[in-house]
């Protein structure tokens, strides 16, 4: 037997456990390979790898260490014996090998991989062994049967709620906050939108990243309950809610992949909505050569996988193609993004305009889920929801009703980058200015990322501002200063 310890490092959905060198029990020094095993003493084992240490200050050779996701599965207090052994490999994994070799997986298959990784029997590694062997091809069929398995059999029931509504973007434009005006105006309508939201993947801000300048969105099921109840809507971060732990470790190794699967995307994305409940779903899929979607004819692919789904999972879909060419709105950057948001809600002049008609116009289909509702009003009904105040209204109340989030504060680390020539802005590289963002901090810093003056078709002078970036850190301010001098992202082309 060996004395639990609980080393406080978080490694990410890791499970790490520290056996010391001289360790007594097991012979740690005929380890030559990274090593799962398991460890038991709790109520079902939990695999981890081992890392071997030296120093007796870390654990003693009559200890096994532990670090924070472990010792939060194991729920045993320190100082409880426990023993560990050699990890069985998961059954699962073959299927991963058959997929890898190039053969269609069944339903039964997709079922058991998803189980272990929520069970905690996958390492990072082998989820990413998962994600790469999928990755070359998946079939229809497959993405519908990733989708089930992520989902689940447990998921929301909202009583006589007969319409329960959901926007998402696929992504790649910088800014292009419309879900939170999107909510605030459908809630505002009266229709319950259950608005589940992710943190920043691969962009500078994900929505729940934006929303959370604004609210607390890592909220339990009764405060998403209570605010659906109470203000017909709820803007959630849907990777803090426990029955999507699968989808939440599989975008984590993703992100740090740099890898993202539009098959692996759709899945979770309807997988979260049938898991919340929602039975209309509205889905933007914007393209641009320098967003995720890079062509009219993938978005065309898109669609129809999304809505076969949709239709296999009684979830009624309406997915549209919309322009993804240029950053929407103004600012790249939680606190940035949530500025503009609060601008068209408040109908400032200094809306950004884009932003505005963009959510007028998918406010707009959503609210034509409504049977009582005749197709092309939508818009009109969201037009006038937003310029009489009552989306702000309703945005508030949802955000009382979540908590207020702290004030945070935009990065006082400046730089202005302006035109070098007379002309006009051709086009913005969407990639570019995302990566920019990032290197500035917008993934790690609220107040961190780019406010646009300049957009495409607006003319310019030599010294014009185009964009300023705003740092919160020194070192992020460095990065983001030696990739802009490198290609600042907009092509001017000379006047004519």
């Amino acid at each position: 037997m060996l004395s639990l310890k609980h080393v406080a490092i978080n490694s990410f959905n890791e499970n790490i456990v520290y056996l010391h060198r001289d360790c007594d029990i097991y012979k740690v020094e005929d380890i030559k390979n990274v090593t799962k095993i398991e460890v038991h003493g709790g109520a079902e084992p939990v695999g981890a790898f081992l890392e071997v240490v030296d120093d007796e200050s870390i654990v003693s050779p009559n200890q096994l260490g532990v670090n924070n996701q472990a010792f939060e599965q194991l729920n045993l207090p320190e100082g409880a014996n426990v023993t560990v052994s050699l990890a069985t490999v998961p059954s699962s994994v073959a299927s991963i090998k058959r997929k890898i070799s190039g053969n269609v997986l069944y339903d039964s298959e997709y079922k058991a991989i998803i189980k272990d990784i929520t069970a905690k029997k996958y390492s990072n590694m082998d989820v990413a062994s998962f994600l790469v062997a999928t990755g070359s091809f998946m079939t229809v069929q497959e993405v519908l049967a990733l989708t089930e398995a992520l989902a689940g059999d447990e998921c929301y029931n909202w009583d006589n709620e007969n319409i329960v509504v959901d926007h998402h973007c696929m992504g790649g434009v910088p800014g292009n906050k419309t879900d939170i005006i999107v909510a605030a105006i459908v809630a505002a309508y009266g229709l319950p939108v259950m608005k589940t939201a992710s943190r920043s993947l691969t962009s500078c801000a994900g929505v729940a990243d934006t929303f959370g300048v604004l609210a607390n969105v890592d909220i339990d099921e009764k405060i998403i309950r209570k605010s659906i109840r109470e203000n017909r809507g709820a803007i959630v971060n849907h990777y803090n809610l426990p029955i999507t732990y699968a989808s939440k470790v599989i975008s984590s190794v993703q992100r740090n992949l740099g890898m993202v699967k539009q098959e692996h995307v759709l899945a979770s994305i309807i997988a979260i909505k049938l898991i919340t409940g929602v039975s209309h779903l509205l889905v933007d899929i914007p393209v641009g050569p320098n967003s995720n979607i890079k062509t009219t004819n993938d978005a065309l692919k898109i669609r129809k996988m999304i809505e076969y789904i949709g239709d296999m999972l009684n979830i009624q879909v309406d997915a549209v193609i919309t322009d993804g060419s240029e950053p929407i709105g103004n600012g790249v950057g939680s606190v940035l993004e949530a500025r503009d948001v609060m601008r068209v809600l408040r109908n400032k002049e200094n809306a950004p305009q884009d932003l505005k008609e963009k959510s007028l116009f998918l406010a707009g289909r959503l609210i034509e889920f409504d049977p009582k509702v005749r197709g092309g009003q939508g818009y009109h009904i969201a037009k006038e929801i937003l310029a009489s105040g009552r989306a702000l209204e309703a945005l508030n109340r949802i955000i009382y009703t979540q908590g207020k989030a702290p004030q945070a504060q935009l990065g006082r680390l400046t730089r202005d980058i302006t035109a070098d020539k007379h002309g006009v802005v051709e086009s913005i590289n969407n990639s570019r200015i995302n990566r920019i963002g990032i290197l500035a901090g917008a993934q790690q810093t609220p107040g961190s990322g780019l406010d646009l003056f300049k957009k495409v078709g607006d003319k310019v002078e030599r010294g014009d501002v185009l964009y300023r970036i705003h740092s919160v850190n020194a070192n992020d301010f460095a990065f983001a200063n030696s990739a802009v001098d490198g290609d600042n992202g907009y092509e001017i082309s000379s006047k004519k």
